[in-house]
């Protein structure tokens, strides 16, 4: 099987009744693609940023993006308030996400032994998924709110295929205690301290207080929706 990389510039490149069948993109940039004529029955692809500003995506001259947007909303109850602005809707949304993960943590219980570490197609297991989400939290929340460098040994960071294989229980408790730590702070959190300006873990442009307790409820709602995919694979399989 062929592999592009990033030392691939195929940017602009033009595939003519070329065949793609089960082709596989992972973490690649097609935006601005353009495709005439294709036969893409039984695609998936997955789009975490599709809704953000500028974002869109035409299928056969009809713009989806916001259909997509709705049925998520409808399909995550809570996914739609991740957005919150004030403080009493940030922690009414931070709960539901708590709840949700809680219920996703129990539905894992209920599952074979080792379910938590097993990978479908490659992808993060469910565990691995909490470790994420530990990483996440020190990131935009450790470091950009608390100013702390600290970050749990078992965090996995965006990017990162994990070669180690700790404890769930151990996962487990940093995933609690990392959410815990979230949820304190947003229950005393005030209007002003919403808008206090944060640095951008990532690049030059700041960040407030608000921007970064949303980016790890998007974080949340999008490992989530990763994470039951899968468990549903899982199940069926």
């Amino acid at each position: 099987m062929t592999k592009f990389g990033q030392s691939d510039d195929l940017q602009g490149a033009e595939f003519f009744e070329a065949n793609l069948r089960g082709a596989r993109f992972v973490e690649s940039d097609l935006s601005g693609a353009v495709m005439r004529g294709v036969d893409i029955q039984g695609a998936d692809i997955d789009a975490p940023w599709l809704v953000e500003p500028g974002g869109s995506l035409t299928v056969n001259g009809v713009e989806v993006a916001g259909y997509v947007e709705a049925e998520l909303n409808a399909r995550f109850p809570g996914r739609a308030d991740r957005r919150a602005e004030d403080p009493e809707g940030l922690r009414a949304a931070w709960a539901v996400l708590e709840k949700t993960w809680a219920a996703a943590v129990e539905r894992v219980a209920g599952m074979p032994e080792g379910t938590a570490d097993v990978s479908v197609d490659g992808e993060w297991s469910f565990a691995q998924t909490l470790r994420h989400l530990v990483h996440a939290i020190d990131l935009w929340f450790g470091r950009s709110i608390l100013e702390r460098e600290e970050f749990h040994p078992l965090g996995l960071s965006y990017g990162t295929t994990a070669t180690d294989n700790p404890p769930y229980a151990d996962v487990l408790e940093a995933h609690a205690g990392r959410f815990a730590m979230v949820r304190d702070f947003i229950a005393t959190v005030t209007p002003a301290e919403l808008d206090t300006p944060r640095k951008n873990p990532h690049g030059p442009n700041p960040e407030t207080t608000r921007s970064c307790l949303r980016v790890i409820l998007e974080e949340g709602w999008e490992h989530y929706r990763f994470a039951t995919r899968d468990l549903n694979t899982i199940e069926t399989r």
